[in-house]
C-alpha cells in the first residue's frame, strides 16, 4: 500500500497528530509520503520524522491580535495557485489519500477519483457535536475546505459513530511539577500577554510563541516555539493557558493539567471547542486575555485541588492498524473499541481516573 498524507500545517496540532501517525506507519509495510500546506516551509520545525516531505502553499487563515482577519485571509490566499497545485498533484502511484483537513490532497483525490480518508478534529463536527459561532460560511468551510470520502473525526466525546478519542503521544508522562504555568497563545500580542502575566508575581510563567525569543521578564520566561523543549516544559507544568485548539488541550487532559483556554475570535472550531470543554467540565474559558480572567482562574484552580487525568488510549497505533486492513467503511467498530477504556468513568464523572498520579497546583 502507498499513501499520500496531507497535513494542514497552519496549526501545530495537525503536525503533532501526523508525527504520531508517522511513528506507527514506519513500523508497517506501508509507504507514506507527506504533504504540508498552509504555512511557509521555512517556518516548519522538527520535521525529521517525515523524511523528504512535499510542500505547497495551500490555504490558510490570517489571524492577528487574537482574531481572524477575514480581509487579509481573502487577499493572502492565492486561489489560482491553489487550483494549479490541485490539478498538478500526481496521485497515480497512490492507493489512498489521507487528509488532516489539508485541501490540496483532499481536492486532488476527489477530482482524480482516489479514495480519500479524513483524519482530524474538523471531521468530528456533525449534528450532535457542540457548536458555537457557526453560520452558513463556517458550515461551508467545514464541508468544502477539504472534502473526504471517509471522515474519521477526533474529539473529547463520542458525538457520533465515526469520532475517535484524540491522537496524542501516550508516552507523555507528567513529571514532578516545577509549579510553572505554560502559556501558549500564539495568535495574541505577545508583549501584551507578557505584561499581563507580570502582574502575577507569585507565579512563574513559561510563555511560548513563534514570534518570541528566549528571554526573562521578571516572572516570565519567553521561548520560541519548538517541539522537544515544549513537551518537556509541558510535562513539568502545574497548569496551562492556551488557545482553544484541540491537540494541546488533549495533551493537558491526558496529563491531568488544569487548563484555561481562550478561543480565537471568529474561529468557529475554537469557539465550539470552548463550548465542549465547558459542557464536559474539562477547562475554564476566557473570551479576552486580561488580568481579571486569569486571576479568577488561578483562584479557582488553587481551590479545586488535583485534576484526574483523562484515559486516552493509543489512537494512532489502532488507527494505523485499521488503515492497513483496508476496511475504511467500518469506522463504527474502531470507534467503539477506542472509546471502551473511557466508558466506566463517563457514566459517573466527567473527570476521569486512569491509574496515574494526581498533582496539586
Amino acid at each position: 500500500m502507498k499513501i499520500l498524507y496531507g497535513v494542514q500545517a497552519t496549526g501545530n496540532g495537525h503536525i503533532s497528530r501526523a508525527r504520531m501517525m508517522a511513528r506507527y506507519f514506519s513500523k508497517k509495510n506501508i509507504a507514506v509520503d507527506y504533504l504540508f500546506t498552509g504555512r511557509d516551509k521555512k517556518d516548519l520545525f522538527d520535521m525529521q520524522c517525515f523524511g523528504s516531505y512535499s510542500h505547497r502553499k495551500g490555504l490558510s487563515f490570517n489571524v492577528s491580535e487574537g482574531q481572524i482577519n477575514y480581509f487579509k485571509t481573502c487577499t493572502d490566499n492565492q486561489l489560482l495557485r491553489f487550483f494549479y497545485d490541485v490539478l498538478r498533484l500526481d496521485l497515480a502511484s497512490y492507493d489512498l489519500i489521507i487528509s488532516d483537513f489539508e485541501p490540496v490532497s483532499a481536492w486532488a483525490g476527489k477530482l482524480k477519483h482516489k479514495p480519500v480518508l479524513g483524519v482530524g478534529h474538523q471531521y468530528a463536527f456533525a449534528d450532535k457535536t457542540p457548536m458555537a459561532g457557526d453560520n452558513l460560511l463556517t458550515r461551508s468551510i467545514m464541508k468544502y475546505f477539504a472534502p473526504v470520502d471517509y471522515p474519521v473525526g477526533l474529539h473529547w466525546a463520542a458525538y457520533n459513530d465515526y469520532t475517535l478519542p484524540p491522537i496524542i503521544n501516550t508516552d507523555l508522562k507528567r513529571q514532578h511539577s516545577n509549579n510553572k504555568i505554560v502559556v501558549y497563545l500564539p495568535f495574541e500580542n505577545q508583549q501584551r500577554v507578557t505584561r499581563i502575566l507580570n502582574q502575577f508575581p507569585q507565579y512563574n510563567f513559561i510563555q511560548y510563541a513563534p514570534a518570541v525569543h528566549e528571554a526573562e521578564s521578571y516572572n516570565v520566561t519567553t521561548k520560541k516555539t519548538c517541539y522537544e523543549g515544549f513537551k518537556e516544559d509541558l510535562s513539568l507544568a502545574a497548569a496551562v493557558i492556551c488557545n482553544a485548539g484541540f491537540e494541546l488541550v488533549s495533551e493537558c487532559l491526558y496529563l491531568g493539567l488544569p487548563v484555561l483556554v481562550k478561543p480565537v475570535a471568529g474561529q468557529m472550531e475554537q469557539a465550539s471547542n470552548a463550548r465542549a470543554l465547558q459542557s464536559l467540565g474539562y477547562a475554564e474559558v476566557m473570551n479576552v486575555v486580561n488580568f481579571t480572567s486569569i486571576a479568577s482562574w488561578l483562584n479557582t484552580v488553587a481551590a479545586a485541588g488535583p485534576v484526574k487525568p483523562l484515559p486516552i488510549p493509543n489512537v494512532a497505533e489502532a488507527l494505523v492498524d485499521w488503515i492497513e486492513q483496508g476496511q475504511w467503511q467500518d469506522r463504527k467498530t474502531l470507534a467503539q473499541q477506542l472509546w471502551q477504556p473511557l466508558q466506566p468513568a463517563m457514566g459517573c464523572d466527567q473527570r476521569y481516573s486512569f491509574n496515574q498520579p494526581q498533582y496539586s497546583f
